[in-house]
């Protein structure tokens, strides 16, 4: 069996995936093997799931906030400073509305999460320092292929573009893009702290982790395979959170090692952010982009 991923070697998620196929290989007995192809040569992540969905890639592992553009809500994952930290995401995934979210998963796409875990903010990288809201304006924003990113960054007044992942290193050194984000870790191995030098810690977003399969494929299984998979899975989740969570520090002054300049929101510049991306939660929630007063829900459950 084939499991695809579109991160860089040696980052939180590659860690989780490469544990994940070593598991599931092991307490099967070789009974299923799970050949792991890490990068992106299988494709891109909207690539490797539709792959996932057809049947020709058994797993795939990286950010929940992909499955975005098969289940609406899940958009909530996408909007700028919706969470405070780890425990808040992972309060969110304990919830009965992500068990509801995660069957909708199922019957839109096909496909079956076994394990999901919060690992590490996004942080922005850009040519030239962005020290408060304003700086952002105008800037040429790399955004993944989700629709919620694409409106945050809009709301940020930023000019945000599609791009690959693995084409944001040439982007930025190239100035087809003037700025992009993305969790810590990937982040660096991608090596974005290269061509986008200057790095502000907006955490604006709480990145996650998630390693999924096939669900047709996973209910012809005997449950007692179901029960190596799904344990499996939360493990790698749980690997993921913890190299994440270890890592993060360590990760950026690796970056400033490396050259990269280091900016620290002030709170009034924080809060200027929080503000502009809060005020669009009507408007969001009115578009359909996510139902009505689920950015509320997930509020509720901060700390």
């Amino acid at each position: 069996m084939t499991f695809g991923e579109a991160d860089s070697l040696g980052t939180p998620i590659n860690l989780a995936n490469a544990l994940f196929c070593k598991l599931v290989t092991e307490r099967t007995n070789g009974m299923i093997t799970v050949n792991h192809i890490a990068g992106e040569s299988l494709g891109n992540d909207i690539q490797v799931i539709e792959q996932m969905m057809e049947g020709s890639v058994q797993f795939y592992g990286d950010v929940a906030g992909w499955y975005a553009n098969w289940v609406k809500d899940l958009a909530i994952l996408n909007w700028g400073f919706t969470f405070d930290d780890n425990d808040h995401v992972q309060r969110f995934f304990d919830s009965s509305s992500f068990e509801a979210l995660s069957n909708e998963l199922i019957e839109n796409a096909g496909i079956k999460i076994l394990g999901i875990a919060p690992t590490q903010p996004r942080i922005l990288f850009s040519r030239k320092p962005v020290r408060k809201l304003n700086d952002l304006k105008g800037l040429k924003m790399r955004v993944p292929d989700i629709r919620t990113y694409m409106l945050l960054w809009q709301t940020f007044e930023t000019n945000p573009n599609r791009v690959a992942w693995g084409e944001v290193y040439l982007g930025m050194k190239t100035g087809l893009i003037e700025a992009a984000e993305g969790p810590i870790g990937a982040a660096y191995g991608a090596k974005f702290h290269e061509s986008g030098p200057n790095v502000t810690l907006t955490n604006h977003l709480v990145s996650t982790y998630q390693v999924s399969m096939n669900n047709e494929l996973f209910e012809s299984l005997s449950p007692e395979y179901q029960k190596i998979l799904l344990e499996a899975g939360q493990e790698a989740a749980n690997l993921a959170r913890k190299v994440a969570e270890e890592g993060t520090i360590e990760t950026i002054d690796k970056m400033v090692d490396e050259g990269a300049t280091l900016i620290e929101l002030s709170p009034a510049a924080r809060e200027e952010f929080v503000k502009k991306s809060t005020s669009a939660v009507e408007t969001m929630e009115n578009d359909g982009e996510w139902r009505k007063g689920l950015w509320q829900e997930v509020r509720d459950l901060a700390e």
